[in-house]
């Protein structure tokens, strides 16, 4: 699609005059509006994305408009042919943007006339650009949702190979940020995997509900031509038309809960974003990414900077932001359309574009990032990482209460803490000082690897348990 600007009618051009051009939407009107009103009034410069999904609805109303015997089989024919020698125009970047003419369904329509004639002008029986617009627009978003979809799932996808590849690598697992227990790094991806299911989850019914068409609903009340909206609604591959006029051409819901499921989605890839910033710092050291997804500095010369990761984590707001933006326009709407509907469309777009980009990012990483996994086992067992498998034990071993277990536990590390040592280098006879029945099989349960070993729960981190959820996850993604 072009991205040349809209410009204004030039003097001697062959489409309608200035004034004609800017009185499309009716006679009653004896002078055009001023400069102002044309720039606020104008939607091309963002709503010729709609271009495809507007020429589709068109050739589906003309086909169905011919059918009922309403448009001349030679009128629709012609319709057709111009609309595909439009599409193949803009396509090409040689259409010519108007911004007299508003938007994308004015700059069309009157194209179309042009080309073709008289028959041009009949293609907008029974139907309103409210209408036109509010089926433009869900078909647009549809389209997107099963483009992002993709990608989510291409996401997914590169999480659980890399999570089969260090099933059984461990690594801290935090809470507050403060080392907690041991996990692997395989299962610490695939949390991030189970939160993208939900991600792609999210859109698909987003997509079921959207999937209603709302053209043939005209400017508000329907239409008294006897149109056939199935067939349009068939044609156009929705799953039915929409069931009240009034309703068709007002709502915007699909646009929000499609923000919705965009900014819950930002989220997660936020926080996969937070994490990498974190595990590539100094302090941690944890992965590295290479020079496709980092960037230096003008007078540092060390730095390696996950830049790509910042900026997911900061394309979150944009994302969030349209979400709120379009909350605000609609809240105060009475039925049916208003111009306000008009500001729906740019945050939508922006929004799709920066998740768009946030996906390639996060699956680019994920694919690059190179564990260290020497350094993460080093530091999964800091911390007194293992001390709540120590509590486990004497639950286990001694049949003693949990909580007198916690107890006894908080009381050796501190002990330990007081030392300068970790759990494992306390001597039995300290930890009998304690727990008088303690032996000496304890130290077989305070390593990172027998920890991550033990936790074979549903859902837990145990190796076993996270190659077996890796592979589920590959042969479900394909």
């Amino acid at each position: 699609m072009s991205d040349t600007p809209a410009t204004p009618l030039p003097a001697n051009t062959s489409r309608e005059t200035s004034h004609e051009a800017n009185t499309q939407w009716g006679g009653r009107f004896a002078a055009g509006p001023s400069a102002v009103m044309q720039e606020i009034n104008a939607s091309i410069g963002f709503d010729r994305k709609l271009w495809r999904q507007d020429i589709a609805g068109s050739l589906a109303h003309a086909a169905m408009l011919a059918k009922v015997g309403i448009l001349a089989a030679d009128d629709e024919s012609a319709i057709r042919e111009g609309l595909a020698a439009i599409a193949a125009e803009i396509a090409a970047g040689r259409f010519p943007f108007v911004q007299e003419l508003e938007d994308i369904h004015m700059n069309i329509e009157v194209r179309l006339t042009e080309r073709i004639g008289e028959a041009g002008k009949r293609l907008h029986t029974a139907r309103s650009r409210n209408d036109q617009v509010a089926t433009d627009f869900r078909l647009w978003v549809r389209d997107a949702i099963d483009g992002l979809s993709a990608q989510i799932t291409d996401v997914m996808r590169a999480l659980a190979i890399r999570a089969a590849q260090y099933a059984a690598a461990p690594m801290p697992g935090f809470t507050h940020l403060q080392t907690a227990q041991p996990v692997t790094f395989g299962h610490h991806l695939l949390a991030y995997v189970e939160m993208l299911s939900r991600d792609r989850a999210r859109l698909a019914d987003c997509r079921v509900r959207l999937n209603e068409c709302p053209l043939g609903a005209a400017a508000l009340a329907g239409t008294s031509f006897p149109i056939d909206r199935h067939m349009t609604a068939e044609t156009l591959g929705f799953d039915r038309p929409a069931a009240n006029s009034l309703d068709a051409v007002s709502d915007r819901d699909f646009a929000l809960e499609f923000l919705s499921c965009a900014a819950i989605s930002a989220v997660h890839l936020s926080r996969f974003a937070e994490e990498i910033v974190i595990w590539c710092s100094a302090p941690f050291r944890f992965i590295r990414l290479s020079d496709a997804y980092t960037t230096g500095s003008s007078i540092m010369p060390q730095k390696r900077n996950p830049d790509a990761a910042e900026l997911v984590r900061a394309k979150t707001g944009r994302i969030t932001g349209a979400l709120v933006g379009l909350l605000t326009v609609m809240k105060g709407l009475p039925l049916a359309y208003a111009k306000d509907m008009q500001e729906d469309k740019e945050q939508v777009f922006d929004a799709a574009e920066a998740w768009t980009l946030a996906l390639a990012a996060i699956a680019g990483m994920a694919r690059d990032l190179t564990p260290d996994t020497e350094r993460m086992k080093a530091f999964a067992g800091s911390g007194f990482a293992t001390a709540t498998d120590l509590a486990d034990w004497l639950v286990r071993t001694l049949k003693v209460p949990f909580r007198t277990a916690h107890h006894v536990t908080g009381r050796l590390v501190a002990k330990a803490e007081a030392r300068g040592v970790g759990l494992a280098e306390l001597s039995l006879a300290e930890m009998q000082e304690e727990e008088p029945g303690i032996t000496a099989d304890i130290f077989s349960v305070l390593t990172v690897d027998a920890s991550v070993a033990s936790r074979r729960s549903y859902g837990g981190t145990a190796p076993g348990n996270v190659a077996a959820q890796a592979r589920h996850w590959l042969e479900a993604l394909g």
